[in-house]
Parts: structure tokens; C-alpha cells; sequence
């Protein structure tokens, strides 16, 4: 009686203790999933490492996230942002480098911190220092006119050298401005690979003669570049951007001959895009005449 006791009382701690082993192994999903985003801005990249709670019908700001206080701007560890580049935010120098990004919300302005110890959990708690900021700033909330349900920190408004940051949850969407110089880097790249190379290939003039165009630069320069490249190596899209030098230099009569001989090659090619872009082109510089 006694070993059959015993028995059983070993038998119940093995089936006990392997459910709890069994237990410890349960995977679910976290309550604040990790995101990693990424976004080539300019010539480097903003990398945004940062987790996600969720509202769950909770009063968000000034509630949870409590006005006048500084907040990790997500959950668990601080949100991280990492520049591969020198950039501006609003206007405010910020060396390359990875930052904690923390924010202290107000109902009607945030203050946005670019801290340059990322090694605290959270909002940093008692060994925060102020002085280890790398930047403060200030930015206006607006309303978000669509929920949203899961914290977000994504990329829009993206333009050839800056993009706006964006935090949004619930019905908060809060942005800022980073920028980076590309001008001067494509420049100094043109300098000595084109203009100071004797032996420039066609894909070198042409790169160049964009980015002058683009930029609103001198065109006749623009014009001399491109007319190189196509001498050399003609292709039907080079010519077509020839031909907008041209227009955009009003010498209409030779914008519509280098859009036809672009037009013939991307026939040629197949490439119906490019034909529809250059009859179009035509018909519009023919009004100009």
C-alpha cells in the first residue's frame, strides 16, 4: 500500500513537473512586437528600432503616456535611431551615429530628444542624464484622422535629401524633418569624375547632365554632357533627356528631332513607355514652335 502510494506521488510530481517544463517552452505573441525599419534618405540610411504596443480601447496621451514626462516612445528598451549619415533635424546638426529617440508629449507641443546613451531600459529612470542629450527640439501634434490601434514610427514625404520622421498612435501623428547633404557630395563627385576626368565614360556624362538638370543648374553644361554621352553611346532614355535640356533651354526645333531619333531606338527596343513619353513630348513642344 505504501509503495503504491508512493508510486503515485511520483508519478504526479513527474506529470506535474513536466507540464511546467512545457510550460516554460509556450511561445506567444509579445504584447509589444519589435520593428525595424529601414529608409535610404539621400545618399545613407535612417534605421528606427523600436516596439510596438497597441491601445486596446486605453486612453493613450495623457493617460498611459502621461503629458510633461519623458516617455521611451514605445515599449520596453528605448526606441533606437540610427543615422548612417551627418544629417539636420529641423534645422540642428546631428553627427552619424546611433540615439536613443525619447519624446516628453503635451497635448499641444512635443519635445523631441535625440540622446546619445542608448544603453538605458526604458525611459532611463534616475540614471537619465540631461547632459547626454544630444538634441532637444519642439514640434506641433496633429490629429491623425485614421487610428492608429499599434504604436507606428515610419518614413514619408521622402525627397532626393531629406524625409520626415512620423510617431504615430491612436489619433496623434507627431513629425520632424531630417535632411542630409547631397549636394555637396554629388558635386565633388562630379567634379573629379567627370569634369576633371579626360576620360569620362557616357554613363558619367549623363549621370552628370541629370543631376545639373534636376538641380537647375547650368543647362548649356547639361546640354554639352548629355550630347557627349549619346555621341558615344546613344540610348533612347539619354536622348530623351536630351531632348528636355533642349525644351527646357526653349530651342524647341532641336528638342523635337532628339526626342524623334529617341523615340525610333525605344521602338526599336520595345519600350512603349518611352515611345509614349517622347509623342507626347513632341506634341506638347510643337504648340511651343
Amino acid at each position: 500500500m505504501k509503495k503504491t502510494v508512493l508510486g503515485f506521488m511520483l508519478s504526479a510530481a513527474l506529470l506535474f513537473g513536466a507540464g511546467a517544463t512545457q510550460a516554460q517552452g509556450i511561445k506567444m505573441p509579445a504584447p509589444s512586437p519589435a520593428q525595424k525599419v529601414e529608409q535610404a534618405v539621400g545618399l545613407g540610411t535612417i534605421t528606427v528600432d523600436y516596439s510596438r504596443p497597441a491601445v486596446k480601447g486605453r486612453t493613450i496621451f495623457g493617460d498611459l503616456v502621461p503629458y510633461g514626462k519623458i516617455w521611451r516612445t514605445g515599449a520596453n528598451a528605448s526606441t533606437k535611431i540610427k543615422f548612417s549619415d551627418d544629417v539636420t533635424i529641423e534645422g540642428n546638426k546631428v553627427p552619424a551615429g546611433e540615439y536613443a529617440l525619447y519624446t516628453i508629449p503635451n497635448k499641444d507641443e512635443w519635445t523631441i530628444i535625440i540622446h546619445k546613451n542608448t544603453k538605458h531600459w526604458g525611459d532611463g529612470g534616475p540614471e537619465y542624464k540631461q547632459e547626454e542629450d544630444q538634441l532637444r527640439f519642439k514640434v506641433k501634434p496633429q490629429q491623425n484622422p485614421r487610428k492608429a490601434e499599434s504604436f507606428t514610427i515610419n518614413f514619408t514625404n521622402l525627397k532626393a535629401d531629406a524625409a520626415d520622421v512620423e510617431i504615430l498612435w491612436d489619433k496623434t501623428i507627431v513629425p520632424f524633418t531630417v535632411k542630409t547633404d547631397v549636394d555637396t557630395r554629388v558635386m565633388a563627385q562630379i567634379d573629379e569624375q567627370v569634369v576633371k576626368n579626360a576620360n569620362a565614360n557616357p554613363g558619367l556624362y549623363a549621370a552628370a547632365a541629370n543631376y545639373y538638370y534636376e538641380t537647375n543648374r547650368d543647362l548649356k553644361q547639361a546640354h554639352e554632357w548629355m550630347k557627349k554621352a549619346n555621341e558615344k553611346d546613344p540610348k533612347f532614355w539619354n536622348l530623351h533627356a536630351q531632348a528636355k535640356i533642349e525644351a527646357k533651354m526653349k530651342n524647341y526645333k532641336e528638342a523635337i528631332k532628339t526626342a524623334e531619333k529617341s523615340m525610333e531606338l525605344a521602338k526599336a527596343a520595345n519600350n512603349a513607355d518611352y515611345v509614349s513619353l517622347n509623342e507626347k513630348a513632341i506634341a506638347d513642344w510643337k504648340k511651343m514652335k
